[in-house]
C-alpha cells in the first residue's frame, strides 16, 4: 500500500496528525461554560502542551509510550469533568463536585426516564458511557501518536518548543490578547486547581458543618414553649417546586405570574384572608429540590449531598418536628414526588407521609410529575383536612406540589373541583399537552411554559384555599430553587417567594416587624433573608422560647 499509493500514505499520517493534535489542544482549550464554548477560546497557546512537547521526546520509547498515556487519560478524564461542569452550570448554576455529585447522577437518570421513557434514559446512559470510554481510548492514542512524531524530530520539536515557550512567556508578561482574549492559556492547569480546590473545601467543610449541626438554639425547648401562638390553628407548609424570584420578575414569565398572584391576593381577600410576602435565599439552585426543604425547615445552610446526610442523621429540630414535639399538632407529609422508602420523614417529624401510591391517584403522570397539585390538594382534603380530629388537637402539613417541576411539558389544566375524581380526568389534558423534548432546547418556550407551570400551582393552592380553607387555616408557601440556570439566567438570584396566608389578624400581627409585602405577591424590595434563617424567625415569631444546647 504505501509503495503503490504514497501520497495517500502521506495524506493519511498527515491527517491523522492533524486530528491528534486537535484533539489535544480542544481538551486542554476547552471551558467549563456554555458561553464561553466560542471559536476564539481555542486558537490560544496552551502551556500545558508546551510542557508536554518539552519533556515527552526527552523520555526512552517505553517510559515515553507510558507517559503519554497518562497524559491522555488525564485529559479525557479533565474533558469529562469539564463537560459535566457545563451540564451543572447550565442546569443547576454550579459546577461539578467530585466528592458529592455522583449520586445526582442516578437522580439525572430518573429525570430522563421520567420525562422522555425509559428507552431514551436507557440510550443516554449507554451512550455517555460508551462516548467516555471512547473519548480516553482516542486521547490516550492521540497523545502517543504526538509524542512519537516529537521524538521523531527531536531537533525541530526542540526548537519549536523553545519558540512557542518563549511566545507564551511574552504574552502572559505582557497581557497580549487579541480581540479580547489572552493568547497565552493555562486553562487545564486552572481547572484542575478548581476541582482539587473542591475536594479539598468539601472535605474540610464535612467537619465544621457537623459542629454547627449539633448546636440548637432550640434543642432543649420545652413541648409546651414551641409555637404557643399557632395553638388552635391547622398550619400547612407548602413549597412550590422551582418558583423562584424570575418567575415575577423576567419580562417574558412574569405577567402572567404577577396576575395570577394579585388575582389570588383578591379572591382571598373576598374570602377573608389577608397575606404577607418576602424573599428567601435558597441554599439550592435549578434542582436537588430537598435541599431547599431541608434548610428552610431546619434551620441550617443544607447546600450539598454531604451536609443533608450529616444534618438528617442527628436529631436536630426542624420546624415540622417543633409541631410534632408540641403534642397540640398531627403531622403529616403530601410527598406526591417519593417514590420509593423516604426515611428522612423521621427526622422531618412528620407522623404519617403520603408518597406517590398512596394518594389515590389513577391518572397519567405529566413528564416527572406523578400529579397534578389540584389533585395532590384534592386528596390532602379528603385523606386529611378534611377528617375531625382528636379534641385538643389541630393539623400541620408538609405538601409538596410538584406540577411546576422542569421541563415543564405536558402541563395540566385546572378542572371542576368536582370532576376530580380519581384523576382520569387528566388523560386527555396530558395526551394534548406539549412534548418534553420540544422544550428541551428552546429557552422561550421552556420559559414560556414555565411560567404557565407556576401559575397553575399558585391557582391550584389558592383556589384549594378558597375553597376548604376555615378561620384557623394558616398557609405557608414558598419556593424550594429557582428554575435551572437557561430559564433563570446564570447570573440570577437564589431567591424565592415566601408567603403567610390566615384569616386570623393576629397571626399576621405576629410578623409585622418583618416589613413583609402586603398580599401574595412581594415587592421587589422586599425584605430578603438566607433560607437558613427561617426556622428560628418563624419559631420565635409565634411565641418559641429559645432553650439552646450544643453537644
Amino acid at each position: 500500500m504505501r509503495d503503490r499509493h504514497p501520497r495517500a500514505v502521506r495524506a493519511a499520517r498527515l491527517t491523522l496528525h492533524l486530528l491528534a493534535a486537535a484533539l489535544v489542544l480542544g481538551a486542554l482549550l476547552l471551558p467549563n461554560t456554555a458561553g464561553a464554548l466560542r471559536p476564539d477560546r481555542f486558537t490560544r497557546i496552551p502551556a500545558e502542551a508546551i510542557i508536554g512537547a518539552a519533556l515527552l521526546p526527552a523520555l526512552p520509547r517505553r517510559p515515553r509510550i507510558v507517559a503519554a498515556v497518562l497524559y491522555g487519560v488525564g485529559l479525557a478524564v479533565l474533558t469529562v469533568l469539564n463537560l459535566l461542569d457545563i451540564g451543572f452550570k447550565e442546569y443547576l448554576g454550579r459546577g461539578f463536585n467530585l466528592v458529592l455529585d455522583w449520586g445526582l447522577l442516578d437522580d439525572a437518570l430518573a429525570y430522563v426516564e421520567d420525562s422522555m421513557g425509559p428507552a431514551t434514559a436507557t440510550a443516554a446512559t449507554l451512550g455517555a458511557i460508551t462516548l467516555a470510554l471512547l473519548l480516553v481510548v482516542v486521547m490516550a492514542l492521540a497523545a502517543v501518536r504526538l509524542s512519537e512524531l516529537l521524538a521523531r524530530h527531536r531537533a525541530r520539536a526542540t526548537r519549536g518548543t523553545l519558540v512557542a515557550g518563549t511566545v507564551w512567556i511574552t504574552c502572559t508578561a505582557l497581557g497580549v490578547q487579541v480581540l479580547g482574549t489572552p493568547v497565552a492559556s493555562d486553562r487545564a492547569s486552572a481547572a484542575v486547581k478548581v476541582q482539587a480546590r473542591r475536594v479539598v473545601n468539601t472535605l474540610h467543610d464535612e467537619a465544621q458543618f457537623e459542629k454547627v449541626a449539633r448546636s440548637d438554639t432550640f434543642a432543649a425547648t420545652p413541648p409546651d414553649r414551641l409555637l404557643p401562638d399557632l395553638r388552635g390553628k391547622d398550619v400547612l407548609i407548602t413549597f412550590i417546586e422551582s418558583y423562584g424570584r424570575t418567575a415575577l420578575e423576567d419580562p417574558v414569565i412574569a405577567p402572567g405570574v404577577t396576575r395570577t398572584l394579585d388575582t389570588g391576593t383578591e379572591t382571598l381577600a373576598e374570602a377573608g384572608y389577608r397575606a404577607r410576602s418576602g424573599w428567601l435565599t435558597s441554599a439550592t439552585f435549578g434542582g436537588s429540590s430537598w435541599l431547599g426543604h431541608s434548610t428552610a425547615l431546619s434551620g441550617l445552610w443544607i447546600d450539598n449531598q454531604q451536609r443533608y446526610r450529616t444534618a438528617t442523621s442527628n436529631d436536630r429540630l426542624t420546624l415540622t418536628k417543633a409541631f410534632q414535639k408540641s403534642g397540640a399538632w398531627d403531622t403529616v407529609g403530601v410527598m406526591p414526588g417519593v417514590q420509593k422508602g423516604w426515611p428522612e420523614a423521621q427526622w422531618f417529624g412528620l407522623d404519617k407521609v403520603y408518597n406517590a401510591f398512596q394518594l389515590g391517584y389513577q391518572g397519567p403522570k405529566f413528564s416527572w410529575s406523578t400529579m397534578p397539585d389540584q389533585y395532590t390538594l384534592e386528596a390532602f382534603q379528603h385523606l386529611e383536612h378534611g377528617k375531625e380530629r382528636d379534641r385538643g388537637r389541630n393539623l400541620m402539613a408538609e405538601i409538596i406540589l410538584t406540577s411546576s417541576h422542569q421541563p415543564w411539558a405536558p402541563l395540566p389544566e385546572m378542572v371542576g373541583w368536582d370532576e376530580l375524581g380519581d384523576g382520569s380526568v387528566f388523560e386527555a389534558i396530558q395526551q394534548a399537552g406539549k412534548d418534553p423534548g420540544s422544550l428541551m432546547t428552546d429557552t422561550t418556550k421552556s420559559r414560556q411554559e414555565y411560567g404557565r407551570s407556576v401559575t397553575y400551582s399558585v391557582t391550584a393552592l389558592t383556589q384549594w384555599l378558597e375553597r376548604y380553607g376555615t378561620d384557623d387555616t394558616v398557609l405557608v408557601f414558598l419556593g424550594d430553587h429557582q428554575p435551572v440556570a437557561r430559564v433563570s439566567g446564570l447570573r440570577a438570584s437564589r431567591d424565592v417567594p415566601v408567603t403567610i396566608v390566615a384569616k386570623d389578624p393576629k397571626v399576621l400581627e405576629r410578623i409585622a416587624d418583618w416589613n413583609w409585602t402586603e398580599g401574595l405577591r412581594p415587592a421587589e424590595d422586599a425584605p430578603v433573608w438566607k433560607m437558613d434563617a427561617f426556622r428560628d424567625r418563624f419559631l420565635k415569631a409565634y411565641g418559641s422560647v429559645p432553650h439552646p444546647t450544643g453537644r
